[in-house]
């Protein structure tokens, strides 16, 4: 375990002591946050504290959207209290601002009911929206963005990308050319402010009276051996597609309102058997793709948790990993960390 100072949240220097500690068990996909939280819940159960999870998972919050997204079990959230689970239909939006507001009231309600709210989950955007505060960034624009996509099915994603790297040359170089969700949204920002997300961005964040009150604690699962984690992320597809993963989708294909360039639909995983079942490629390619990409997700994820200093870390590939987050967590319940 590898602990580092504590304390990423909104308040200052004089109010950090009166803040209410929040632990947060962070991490990248198939590294062992669920055992870990559920394995906490049941320690403080023992002792008469509820324990209540709010997730911090961008997929999660997609109604119908189960087995792709390794959601918790029915038996897991019946024993344990689960929150930003199963709250929007996969045909809408979730951004980081809703999240932000949703999970400070839900951190607010367990607490009043004396419950101990633990944020679990690999959703880095959301977690730095709700530590840092939000970015005066537009809210996403129907006409514009379907502009966009009409553009890109003309020209390609490709020319999109070099579209904006004219006007947000910094944004651009950090995307992909084929990146069509967050090329979009660079240039929806531009269209609707006509300033540069990159600018935007670097802006002082907003913050609230209501985050004040918390300090956001985080203790992450990272693998001391990529490989190892890389198994996992295969394994666990694989028993994703034994699950009926293919019938999920095609099962949200059905439902006529759903299409791939939505957010929902271009979670991981859901994008690849989506183009499977469109006929452009064959079954063990979607498998494969569906692998990679989840590798590369998970690279992202720790990329965002390294520039992170003030989180303790355990090593998610040791035997006692679930152990050494649970006496990590309850550290931060106890207010030593």
């Amino acid at each position: 375990m590898k602990a580092v100072p504590s304390a990423t949240g909104t308040a200052d220097d004089a109010d950090r002591d009166r803040a209410i500690p929040i632990p947060c068990l962070l991490g990248p996909t198939a590294s062992g946050k669920t055992a870990a939280a559920l394995a906490f819940a049941a320690r403080e159960a023992r002792s008469g504290r509820s324990v209540e999870i709010v997730s911090v998972d961008s997929a999660l919050v997609y109604r119908g959207m189960d087995i792709g997204t390794a959601k918790p079990t029915a038996a897991e959230r019946a024993a344990v209290p689960h929150h930003l689970i199963d709250i929007v239909e996969p045909v809408n939006a979730y951004s980081a601002a809703d999240f932000r507001a949703d999970a400070l009231r839900t951190v607010g309600e367990i607490l009043a009911r004396n419950g101990v709210p633990l944020l679990v989950g690999g959703t880095l955007l959301y977690y730095r929206a709700l530590t840092a505060g939000l970015n005066d960034l537009p809210a996403a624009d129907a006409a514009v963005r379907a502009a966009l996509e009409t553009d890109a099915a003309r020209e390609g994603w490709p020319a999109l990308h070099a579209r904006l790297a004219r006007v947000d040359a910094a944004t651009a170089a950090r995307l992909a050319p084929n990146d069509a969700q967050r090329i979009q949204r660079a240039l929806e920002v531009f269209v609707l402010t006509g300033q540069p997300m990159s600018a935007l961005l670097a802006a002082p964040r907003t913050h609230d009276r209501d985050a004040a009150r918390y300090r956001f604690v985080p203790v992450t699962l990272e693998p001391s051996e990529r490989g190892v984690l890389h198994e996992r992320i295969a394994r666990r597809f694989d028993a994703m597609l034994a699950a009926g993963f293919v019938d999920e989708v095609r099962a949200l294909r059905a439902r006529g309102d759903l299409h791939p360039g939505l957010p929902s639909m271009r979670c991981v995983g859901y994008r690849q058997v989506w183009a499977y079942l469109d006929g452009a490629t064959d079954y063990a390619a979607m498998r494969e793709q569906g692998i990679f990409a989840t590798r590369q997700l998970c690279k992202r994820q720790l990329t965002w948790l390294r520039s992170m200093p003030e989180r303790t870390v355990i090593d998610c590939c040791a035997d006692d990993a679930t152990t050494e987050a649970v006496g990590a967590i309850a550290r931060v319940v106890s207010g030593e960390s």
